[in-house]
């Protein structure tokens, strides 16, 4: 397993569902169903999986202000994580939904923000895992037991005030990885205000994938990525600080590993406005 592979294909998990090391992370939600996720798991899911919710695990209670998804505890996280069998800096984690990235990309950015590399994602996710033709199951696996110690990297993550502060200094690119309607505020299903913060240059989380849900090379990554080769700082934001972490995915897979997600995104940003 080689830390540096962001994406791991369903063949190659395949062939390691019982490597010792190896912990599979199940992350399915439905923002419009939030129920949806761990329905799914229990319907059946890769053997082996665990499930971890995104507003149950993978999230803090929400606030008048910091967003829709607040980053959840570390130490809360952490024990999380051990209590899926993770123990730090030893196993490799590989992180799957059917969603393009979308929730899965939120647990790879915890674990490297807490301080964990050896994560990945699953490559076209349960559809791409179920198309090839790989069993899925119903059992709920035992955890290993497991030590997790968080080691946060405070410098992947900053705050409404680091933005105010920063957004507009020379060589500072904001990214708003919403959809280019939501970006335009011609259309905005879920917060009380529409827009984009001042400065932001769209990226759309979408199209760090294909049509299938599987991730563009490393090559159409850093085309994608042509104006931030060029920027000393990328702060990157979304609606609640979810899909923001499938650019943040993507500009590491393009080389450019100094992104840093806004937490609150555009949730927090305009709860200050009403």
């Amino acid at each position: 397993m080689n830390d540096a592979d962001f994406l791991v294909s369903p063949q190659w998990l395949a062939e390691h569902l019982d490597d010792p090391l190896l912990v599979i992370v199940d992350c399915r939600f439905s923002l419009a169903d939030p129920e949806l996720g761990q329905q799914q798991y229990t319907a059946n899911h890769i053997p082996g999986a665990f499930y971890l919710d995104l507003n149950r695990d993978l999230s803090s209670p929400v606030g008048r202000h910091g967003g829709r998804h607040p980053l959840p505890d570390p130490l809360k996280l952490a024990n999380t994580l051990a209590a899926t069998g993770i123990n730090s800096q030893e196993t490799f984690v590989v992180a799957y939904d059917d969603s393009k990235f979308a929730f899965a990309s939120r647990l790879w950015w915890l674990l490297r923000y807490l301080g964990h590399d050896r994560v990945a994602v699953l490559d076209g996710g349960f559809t791409g895992w179920q198309a090839a033709g790989y069993p899925v199951t119903a059992e709920v696996p035992v955890p290993k037991p497991a030590a997790f110690v968080p080691v946060p990297q405070q410098e992947r993550v900053v705050d409404i005030e680091y933005v105010k502060a920063h957004k507009d200094l020379p060589g500072v690119l904001l990214v708003d990885s919403r959809e280019p309607d939501r970006y335009n505020g011609l259309r905005e299903p879920i917060d009380p205000i529409a827009g984009h913060i001042p400065g932001a240059v769209n990226y759309p989380w979408q199209a760090v994938t294909d049509d299938q849900g599987r991730g563009l090379s490393a090559s159409e990554q850093k085309r994608r990525w042509v104006e931030g080769t060029q920027a000393k700082e990328i702060i990157v934001y979304c609606g609640s600080g979810v899909t923001a972490c499938v650019n943040l995915l993507s500009l590491e897979m393009a080389g450019i590993p100094t992104g840093k997600l806004y937490a609150g995104s555009w949730s927090d940003w305009c709860s200050y406005q009403v």
